[in-house]
């Protein structure tokens, strides 16, 4: 039998067939087909430019929500991944964890109110839309079918910059997230960026390039650091190597703790690798607390990132030499440094 004949016979036994959505898309389930107009909505109203300050916020909001779950405590913590943080934005924008977060509510609170989708649904599909929009980032998978929440999540759950590790590690590891599982999710660092740790330069970068969503964040984490940005020390802040870059006590220490700087250091300038783990735990994170036996994959809807072209480098003035290794059994790649002076961070 030829190829071209076995092709035909294997395509005779295929259960899956794809659906044609009213728009001329294509999904493998028909139940995806309501997202496309939500992904319009999203890609005028709010994601209008790649990998946008939106972008940062709507992630921001999406992992405070997820992490509204606990597996010692039970229901009573939250339900995790269900909308809940604007479902009851009243209560839950009350957590100290949570200043600041109403605002971003008040953008897609219209947005929602626009589609038949539970605020869970609306807010993990936007996260992983915004996601979409930053060159290099992973293509995120999305499940549909998050009930609307029932129960506000408790204050005290979300990590914040100023924990230990061990703090940090014990509260993941309450709903399900690894160690290397906890590196993987810093990858949004990449294109993240400081709103309330230093009020005198919001929205700082912890990169040199935060509209990429790239591995420089793992490099430049373990340079040392030689200055505050802004006003001085803040609350979960330590010393930077670039002015205009904020870098968070969790990141730096996350970077060099026995338990974790090997998965940290695996990551310096492996865009593929920190890919495919990062759309792994971010998939994890997006789905705590909900049953996904029950959800219907639709990440067909979900654009294809643009590719990343610039390559990892050192920033100006750094080399291999500056990194402060906690980690010497995994080998640091080859990375270019930028020539010229010291580099300076700054938003996109």
């Amino acid at each position: 039998m030829n190829l071209t004949a076995l092709a035909f016979l294997l395509a005779g036994f295929s259960t899956v067939s794809a659906v044609l959505c009213s728009n001329g898309k294509t999904v493998l389930n028909a139940a995806c087909c309501q997202l496309f107009p939500v992904l319009a909505d999203l890609q005028e109203n709010l994601f209008d430019t790649p990998c946008n300050e939106p972008v940062r916020i709507v992630l921001h909001l999406a992992f405070h929500d997820a992490m509204g779950f606990s597996l010692s405590q039970g229901a009573a913590a939250g339900q995790g991944a269900d909308g809940s943080i604007i479902t009851f934005a009243s209560n839950e924008t009350t957590f100290p964890e949570n200043f600041a977060l109403d605002g971003v509510i008040g953008w897609v609170t219209p947005l929602i109110a626009r589609h038949n989708l539970s605020d869970g649904d609306f807010l993990h599909f936007a996260a992983s839309v915004g996601i979409a929009t930053c060159p290099g980032a992973p293509r995120p998978k999305f499940l549909l079918g998050r009930p609307q929440a029932i129960s506000p999540a408790v204050s005290g759950l979300v990590p914040t910059a100023s924990d230990s590790v061990t703090t940090i590690l014990a509260r993941c590891a309450d709903v399900g997230i690894s160690p290397s599982e906890i590196v993987a999710l810093l990858a949004s660092h990449s294109v993240g960026a400081s709103y309330a740790i230093d009020p005198v330069i919001p929205g700082a970068p912890f990169d040199t390039t935060p509209g990429i969503f790239d591995t420089q964040v793992f490099t430049e984490v373990l340079l040392p650091g030689v200055l505050f940005p802004g006003n001085g020390s803040n609350v979960g802040e330590v010393m930077s190597p670039l002015r205009g870059e904020v870098r968070l006590q969790s990141d730096f220490e996350i970077a060099r703790d026995s338990r974790t700087a090997c998965a940290w250091k695996s990551l310096v300038g492996n865009q593929a690798m920190m890919q495919v783990q990062f759309a792994a735990a971010m998939a994890k994170l997006s789905a705590i607390g909900q049953n996904i036996n029950a959800m219907v994959d639709c990440s067909d809807v979900i654009p294809i990132p643009s590719a990343v072209t610039e390559k990892p480098s050192f920033p100006q003035g750094f080399t291999s030499a500056d990194i402060e290794d906690a980690c010497p059994s995994v080998g640091l790649p080859v990375l270019a440094t930028l020539p010229g002076p010291i580099a300076t961070a700054s938003p996109a």
